[in-house]
């Protein structure tokens, strides 16, 4: 009976969690956000700690460093990131000219009558494909929107999170003992040991990840950059911040890249192929240099599980789903592998009548 308690107090625990996630998803934005930030930055908090600050001298040392890191390179990039969204939909009416031309050309080669493709059938195919990704599209845009990226919410993120992030980090070993002091007596060397091989899975995970997304995406769009690609810079930032989804990040550069080098360099084949190869040896960097060593293979985020967490809370709880769904995916793969050991351990599985 002992044993059936604690399985309904945990249970119960975790749904009126998800309860509370689900119903204050809407404005739960600035106040994840600051709690992801607090996180990120307590270990150099301890680390100034050592050094003799007192914790709130390290907290506001951090967060005003953080602050004015942050000014500069929005200073830096934004003007460029501006300036390059305004070209493209300068340039859009021309790319789709051109691709009409790059169809026409492809649509009336002789390997393509050779194969017996219908020009018209083709075309058709392309208009409705066309039509269901600008409609995809305008529904993700409108789903982000509604889901946590309003006007008042974008000035809530930027007001709000810096002052959560402020009293969390300030807060946060005293936090930590005071929910520690909330758990069960009888489980508290359990859920001790858990919670720690949690924040390990997921420091190793979250930290890494931010570096390999960095790496990538300075090295995506310094190559775009100096192969001449149209937009290169502002692709290779957004492949390198996508780069967290497992796989999305470098396809998603692939496919736009190759695309407008296809349109701006057509019909010299040279760019686009460079374009390719600057993306496959991305993901060749990732998979063999930046992944064993930034993040290592311990970490026990599977990728599909991995890409199967961010759709599924996004889909929950919107774009705060997505910030909470790599720290859940880890919590849950880390309670998993605990339950099928103590699973394998018991006599259900060995038997009553097993060692």
């Amino acid at each position: 009976m002992r044993i059936d308690r604690k399985v309904v107090f945990w249970v119960a625990a975790l749904v009126t969690l998800l309860i509370l996630l689900f119903l204050f998803s809407s404005i739960l934005l600035p106040f994840v956000a600051g709690a992801a930030l607090a996180y990120l930055l307590d270990p150099l908090a301890d680390w100034f700690e050592r050094q003799g600050f007192s914790r709130l001298a390290a907290t506001m040392t951090i967060l005003v460093l953080f602050i004015v890191v942050l000014i500069a390179l929005m200073l830096l990039v934004l003007p460029i990131l501006i300036n390059q969204l305004i070209l493209l939909a300068q340039n859009l009416p021309d790319y789709l000219a051109r691709l009409d031309v790059l169809i026409n050309s492809i649509l009336q080669s002789s390997w393509a009558e050779s194969l017996g493709v219908d020009p018209a059938a083709v075309r058709s195919s392309l208009a409705s494909l066309l039509s269901q990704g600008a409609n995809w599209l305008t529904t993700l845009v409108t789903g982000l929107w509604s889901g946590g990226l309003a006007i008042i919410n974008i000035l809530a993120l930027l007001v709000v999170t810096p002052v959560v992030a402020f009293y969390l980090l300030y807060d946060w070993d005293r936090m930590i003992d005071l929910v520690d002091s909330w758990i069960p007596r009888d489980s508290v060397g359990e859920v001790r040991l858990l919670a720690s091989e949690i924040d390990r899975v997921l420091a190793g995970f979250v930290r890494g990840q931010a570096m390999v997304s960095l790496t990538l995406g300075t090295f995506y769009a310094a190559g775009l950059v100096l192969l001449g690609v149209n937009f290169g810079f502002l692709i290779g930032l957004v492949a390198g911040v996508v780069s967290f989804i497992p796989y999305l990040g470098s396809t998603l550069g692939f496919v736009v890249s190759v695309g407008i080098a296809l349109l701006q360099f057509w019909p010299d084949w040279v760019m686009p192929v460079a374009a390719a190869t600057l993306f496959i040896s991305g993901q060749l960097i990732e998979g063999y240099v930046l992944q064993p060593y930034l993040i290592g293979t311990n970490v026990g985020l599977h990728p599909v599980w991995l890409m199967f967490s961010l759709f599924a809370f996004g889909l929950l709880f919107g774009f705060v789903g997505l910030l909470i769904a790599i720290p859940i995916a880890a919590a849950i793969g880390v309670l998993v592998r605990y339950a099928l050991a103590r699973y394998l351990a018991s006599p259900i599985y060995r038997g009553q009548d097993g060692p």
